[in-house]
């Protein structure tokens, strides 16, 4: 985790940081096999880790490091105490029920798009998104529709931060093949759509969430299998129930 330039920032609390990231990426490891995977000498890891267990962030369980509890209470904390996230989830189950695909609520962060609820209706395929993940904002349906709402210029400091990487060989990788989509999707009322350009053989529909003074707080999606995902279910059916369901979650937000 680079510092960024002319901010000033701590190194022990960047070492923090990545021995987290670290004890995410791996699931949970001794000291020697962290400090290998980071590159650092195994005292200063030890270290780290000693005062993250001792904060109650980290748990021990005979050599093995982990990352503890205390980050879903942190998590779930941040969720609810957006009220915006709060009124998204019922939103969320609602169209799991009504389309049988597997239904989110993300939102852009960073430049990257992260998971806020997610919910699985019962012809729903399980993937990789999970409540809490970070994905690229290029290649879901979400996201895109996240990119259509916003600036131009706010898109191209994402993509000049994050790229356009490839996970699949239907993913946007050309900027300008990008900006040209996201023309497209503001002229179908903000409707966005990956065609198995984040997983293969899954395909969604997506629209964005508006706030009460007109710009964009997220987006709800939902999600299937190429089979059921087609023809007139994915560009018309699928559409329009998100299309009125974000429309009844922005009414909430207004009133809230």
């Amino acid at each position: 985790m680079a510092a960024t330039p002319n901010r000033r920032t701590l190194a022990t609390t960047e070492t923090s940081l990545r021995v987290i990231e670290a004890l995410k990426d791996v699931g949970g490891a001794r000291v020697t096999e962290l400090a290998e995977e980071m590159d650092l000498a195994a005292s200063t890891v030890y270290s780290h880790l000693a005062t993250l267990e001792d904060a109650e962030y980290v748990i021990k369980d005979g050599d093995t490091y982990r990352l503890g509890l205390m980050f879903l209470d942190l998590g779930e904390h941040v969720r609810k105490s957006n009220e915006y996230f709060s009124l998204a989830e019922s939103k969320v189950e609602q169209l799991a029920e009504e389309t049988g695909g597997r239904a989110h609520f993300i939102v852009e962060e960073h430049g990257q798009g992260v998971y806020v609820y997610t919910k699985s209706g019962k012809h729903a395929v399980k993937t990789f998104s999970r409540d809490g993940r970070r994905l690229g904002l290029h290649r879901t349906a979400a996201g895109k529709a996240i990119l259509a709402a916003l600036p131009r210029r706010c898109t191209e400091e994402i993509i000049d931060k994050h790229g356009l990487p490839r996970r699949t060989s239907n993913t946007i990788t050309d900027p300008d093949v990008l900006f040209a989509e996201l023309e497209t999707i503001r002229e179908r009322d903000g409707i966005a759509f990956n065609k198995e350009e984040q997983l293969r053989g899954v395909r969604a529909a997506g629209a964005p969430v508006r706030g009460p003074n007109g710009s964009v707080i997220g987006a709800l999606s939902v999600s299937g299998p190429t089979h059921r995902m087609k023809d007139e279910r994915l560009h018309e059916e699928v559409p329009n129930v998100i299309l009125g369901t974000a429309n009844e979650l922005e009414l909430e937000i207004e009133y809230a």
